[in-house]
């Protein structure tokens, strides 16, 4: 039997729908295909703001993925909202702290891609940056035009991570993203970076949560590497 996969919704407004403005639950096709490629089902799940819903699809489902989408409210980790925010969506952000509550409560297998890095960083009680175009610091363009499935900057992995065990000491992803971490959850290991210092993956083997800052779901056509990311939800990435 194939196992669930879980791939929180995300809700995108149509003003010009033919009945006025209409709401729709989805989740960006990369995602499902890239659940398709490794025998796995696909689930969209539609953001709910009913706790007892919430629990029961993560009960059905055999792990959670946690996808990319919209900022999250800096209120979240107490700071107010700066200048270059982009969009919140607040039942988006408690419907992901609830999902990442109950998968950890049953135990299922969490992949945080971007804004699931980031949301995931913070229910642990971790910040993030708004903006990273603020720093100077962080000098490499990380929203980049080339095309989603082209990766464009190199990541160096952590000594004695699991992702470098998986995946070797450097590789090259795609970027899109202005939100990062900032101050890091204190149960997460830093299995990632950039050249300029933006964690980009982290590793929970307790909580069976691994979550990176690119998008491997758009890079697994062409990319088999990331193949490696998606077997963590057979629940076998920290073997």
């Amino acid at each position: 039997m194939l196992k669930c996969i879980g791939i929180s919704g995300s809700l995108h407004v149509d003003s010009e729908g033919l009945n006025g403005s209409n709401e729709y639950s989805y989740s960006n096709k990369d995602y499902v295909d890239a659940v398709c490629k490794l025998d796995l089902m696909p689930f969209i799940l539609p953001i709910s703001t009913d706790e007892k819903i919430i629990k029961e699809q993560v009960k059905k489902m055999d792990a959670i993925i946690l996808q990319g989408g919209h900022d999250v409210n800096p209120l979240l980790f107490n700071e107010e909202p700066k200048k270059n925010l982009g969009k919140t969506l607040r039942d988006r952000d408690f419907y992901d702290l609830k999902l990442i509550e109950y998968a950890i409560e049953e135990k299922k297998p969490i992949l945080g891609i971007c804004r699931g890095l980031q949301i995931l960083n913070v229910y642990f009680g971790g910040s993030l940056h708004q903006d990273i175009n603020e720093n100077t610091d962080f000098d490499i363009k990380h929203l980049q035009e080339q095309p989603a499935y082209e990766p464009t900057h190199n990541v160096f992995c952590e000594n004695g991570s699991y992702m470098q065990k998986k995946l070797g000491d450097k590789f090259l992803v795609n970027s899109f993203h202005h939100m990062a971490i900032k101050d890091i959850a204190k149960n997460f290991n830093i299995a990632a970076t950039s050249k300029d210092g933006i964690v980009e993956a982290v590793e929970d083997k307790e909580n069976k949560i691994l979550a990176v800052q690119w998008h491997p779901e758009m890079l697994i056509k062409n990319s088999s590497k990331m193949k490696v990311l998606f077997e963590h939800l057979n629940d076998n990435y920290f073997n």
